[in-house]
């Protein structure tokens, strides 16, 4: 290899970023090993071995996302952001009509698509899609107005719910409220960083903290259910809120799930029982309670290792965000960044009693292939951004077309 060759291979290393990398693999060497301690113990659950293989298969596909995310440049984003969104929004049409009948009797959602064994829920892909158009709104706003007034920031906020309602609406319609919460969370985190005026966002925040605490307040009474009910809210849905704020008044039907999840989780104590000792059974454990495995078998210190590597994937994500210097980039990062530290915030305050149940896996570790390819091509998109970074660090999104 000649010296020229030799500086391109050093100079291609430099652009990735190894630092997600060893994270991500990280979490996912955690995964698989508690996706086959749950699968050993749930007698429901089928072969440990076929699930931990199906969940390395689909590893296997991200990474092959990741790599193929990454020779995109941010004019090849900006190019590709409306027909990735126009494209999530079909499949979120047509799965309400090609939904699986046998995940919606199980679940009450229309929100998977069912082809023989195969399963693939469309919202997850439709998350990073999301991510690029709603960053691409922004920035081309921003744009636009380089000076923020009080008309331009009603504009913005007008064009940013604009696309995210039919989103929202057809998630609804998937009975998916969970899955809304996330891309409500994505838009805030956009939100938070758009430029708009600081009194606007500390009025839209407390109206969210208003209206959340309203409804909090109506579960808590008879009326209030009634008019929740009109809304659109479903039974499964004020039982999850019950049994959230009382976890101990039904441990045998609607709480089950959660209190054995907590029992797991306090089993293990400081240390834990050790690898693959489980004496506590958790319902669907691989899925959404895939926390309870960590607790009981690592115990709080392992527990904190895993909250340790999240912070440190963040990190790194944000590091990359301000090495880069883009706006649109920044946008793009923030929605990634905002996706992954939702699902673990909700995940792992639902599994230990913060928050109700929503159904939210968690990221990286949970089985399930559509959450972890969703997951996989925000990480793409990050490492995208430091693979391009020297191309586009003083990038000006006019230029795009």
């Amino acid at each position: 290899m000649d010296n020229k060759k030799r500086r391109k291979t050093r100079d291609d290393d430099s652009r990735i970023d190894y630092g997600i990398i060893l994270s991500v693999m990280l979490l996912a060497l955690i995964g698989i090993m508690s996706i086959y301690v749950a699968a050993s113990h749930d007698p429901n659950g089928g072969s440990a071995l076929r699930q931990v293989v199906t969940q390395i298969v689909w590893y296997a596909i991200g990474v092959g996302l990741v790599a193929f995310i990454m020779q995109f440049d941010a004019e090849d984003l900006w190019k590709l952001a409306p027909y990735a969104y126009g494209a999530g929004i079909v499949l979120l049409v047509l799965v309400l009509f090609l939904y699986s009948r046998a995940y919606f009797v199980k679940t009450g959602a229309k929100s998977w698509f069912a082809l023989g064994p195969l399963t693939f829920q469309p919202s997850e892909i439709m998350k990073p899609a999301f991510i690029l158009m709603i960053g691409k709104v922004v920035a081309n706003h921003n744009n636009e107005h380089p000076v923020h007034t009080f008309k331009s920031d009603v504009k913005l906020i007008g064009k940013m719910i604009g696309w995210v309602l039919p989103v929202l609406i057809l998630l609804k319609l998937q009975n998916d409220f969970g899955t809304m919460l996330v891309f409500v969370a994505i838009l805030g985190g956009v939100f938070l960083v758009s430029g708009i005026d600081w009194k606007i966002v500390l009025t839209a925040f407390g109206s969210v903290a208003i209206l959340g605490g309203s409804a909090l307040t109506m579960v808590a009474t008879d009326g209030g259910r009634k008019i929740l009910s009109k809304l659109g809210f479903a039974s499964y849905q004020f039982s999850r809120v019950d049994n959230w704020l009382n976890p101990s008044q039904d441990t045998s039907n609607s709480g089950y799930q959660l209190w054995q999840n907590m029992k797991a989780i306090g089993s293990g104590q400081l240390l834990g029982k050790g690898f693959n000792h489980v004496d506590v059974t958790v319902p669907v454990r691989e899925s959404d309670m895939i926390f309870s495995v960590i607790g009981e078998n690592f115990g709080f210190i392992g527990a904190c290792v895993l909250i340790f590597i999240y912070f440190l994937l963040i990190y790194q994500m944000i590091r990359v965000t301000f090495d880069t210097k883009n706006e649109f980039y920044a946008y793009m990062s923030t929605g990634v960044i905002m996706m992954i530290l939702f699902h673990v915030f909700e995940n792992i305050g639902m599994s230990i009693g913060l928050l109700p149940l929503t159904g939210i896996p968690l990221p990286f570790i949970s089985q399930g292939g559509s959450a972890l390819l969703g997951n996989m091509i925000g990480i793409g998109l990050i490492m995208s951004m430091r693979y391009h970074h020297k191309s586009y660090m003083f990038g000006d999104t006019k230029t795009f077309k």
